[in-house]
């Protein structure tokens, strides 16, 4: 009997935007920064988890996540595990707490930190990795993982048992292929960024090319001209017709129409979709841009900032979008991500999760694995950015063009006690990245 006694928050930060990885159309320069969740227990482990962000503003996550880590003090991991969904309720449901939300913004970035913490330490004390605790439930037991409120009009849990039921045909063979680790094909942004030069661009293409890669995706929408080189050259590297697929990420820097003239003029690049054309919110929007660029073969994808199920639900129920992009801890922790997968394997859409920043590969290997083995039975791809791994005890890995499916128990997501003392901001002196000269030019300068 493991009882959850007490909590710790880190603001941990790494000075990404110095060398402008992950920087896009819409954000020029990023911090990769976690906000971090550690569950104390009476037992041997403790439950580790974190939520994405890019710099300014992690530590109001961090003060959201001791708000509701603070529900669940005193409580047995039994007592939150036997009954998810009704967990996962009391988690949102603080009637305070829930004004500021409800169920979006940074009390639901805070959500997911606590969620997946959960979720860590009960892996842990199953000696398994989470994706295993799902793939070894029933079909039922997954549905009870499920808070339906507000999708029911959707996916009803006898639809969503029904999908589960079907998906067991094959199950043992998928299981088998994970450890195998053939379960995950992985795409790459690494040679993206809009802030790399173009020799950087060409390395880095040529590398991951090397190593297996079959999708390659590109950030655009600061210069039509400066896109098409780009573009092209990327089409040089990976070719047309050598199996190779292009994708590209405007990150909502353009209104509908702007989306609908400039994805056009790209059109001859053949991407498979482009992500993020406009506002992650505008339904209508994506569903628009969607039916003009279907005579152009380009899909729509969104999701890495679609808050909650209920926006997925009305995304997936309206048409707009091709590929649904579940973010791990945007939305509310496994709990809410596997409601998702179960709402886009019922209006046919694959997922493909958003992985771009740190800690993302790391949860998101496990979200994947959930969705082919035991709810789509369909392989997808996921994104994987070669970013900060070292930072964590058991980062994800990428063999031949596959995640390495992880074995190690808990959410791959614990991160090294001297990474988070040296990136932990504002810091202590002398410990402390951010208290070094080093850090001036970002501290001082201007914030973007």
């Amino acid at each position: 009997m493991v009882t959850i006694t007490g909590f710790e928050t880190r603001d941990v930060r790494f000075p990404t935007s110095l060398d402008k990885t992950g920087s896009d159309a819409m954000n020029a320069a990023g911090d990769y920064s976690a906000a971090y969740a550690i569950l104390k227990t009476d037992g041997g482990f403790e439950g580790h988890g974190m939520t994405f962000t890019i710099g300014r503003g992690n530590e109001i996550v961090c003060t959201a996540i001791s708000h509701l880590a603070d529900r669940i003090k005193g409580r047995t991991l039994d007592s939150l595990v036997s009954n998810w969904g009704q967990t996962w309720r009391h988690l949102v449901n603080d009637s305070q707490l829930r004004w500021i939300g409800p169920e979006k913004g940074v009390i639901h970035l805070a959500l997911g930190a606590v969620v997946n913490a959960i979720w860590d330490l009960w892996a842990k004390t199953l000696n398994k990795p989470v994706w295993r605790i799902v793939v070894d439930m029933t079909p039922q037991e997954i549905v009870n993982l499920i808070d339906f409120r507000y999708i029911t009009d959707a996916l009803t849990p006898e639809e969503a048992l029904e999908i589960l039921t079907k998906a067991e045909e094959g199950k043992k063979e998928r299981i088998q292929e994970a450890l195998d680790s053939r379960a995950v094909p992985a795409y790459t942004t690494s040679a993206g960024w809009l802030g790399y030069g173009r020799e950087k661009m060409k390395s880095l293409l040529q590398e991951t090319l090397s190593k297996g890669y079959k999708h390659f995706k590109l950030k655009v929408g600061g210069d039509v001209a400066q896109d098409r080189e780009r573009l092209g050259i990327a089409r040089e590297i990976i070719g047309y017709d050598k199996g190779n697929v292009l994708m590209v990420d405007a990150n909502q820097v353009w209104s509908v129409p702007e989306a609908i003239e400039y994805m056009k003029q790209l059109a001859d690049f053949k991407p498979w979709f482009i992500e993020e054309p406009t506002s992650p919110d505008d339904v209508l929007g994506h569903k628009a841009i969607r039916e003009a660029l279907k005579p152009y073969g380009i899909g729509v994808a969104t999701g890495e900032m679609c808050q909650n199920r209920v926006m997925f639900k009305q995304f997936l129920a309206a048409g707009a979008i091709d590929v649904c992009q579940i973010d791990a801890c945007r939305l509310g922790g496994v709990n809410e991500v596997i409601a998702v997968l179960l709402m886009a394997a019922k209006f046919k859409i694959p997922i493909v999760p958003h992985s771009g920043g740190v800690g993302l590969p790391e949860y998101t290997q496990h979200l994947s694995t959930i969705d082919y083995v035991c709810v789509s039975g369909k392989k997808s791809v996921l994104e994987y950015v070669d970013h900060l791994h070292e930072h964590f005890f058991h980062p994800s890995e990428i063999k031949d063009g596959y995640y390495v499916t992880p074995t190690s128990p808990g959410y791959s997501v614990e991160m090294k006690p001297e990474s988070m003392e040296r990136f932990g901001f504002p810091g202590v002196e002398g410990k402390s990245w951010w208290k070094s000269e080093e850090a001036r030019p970002i501290l001082e300068g201007e914030k973007i």
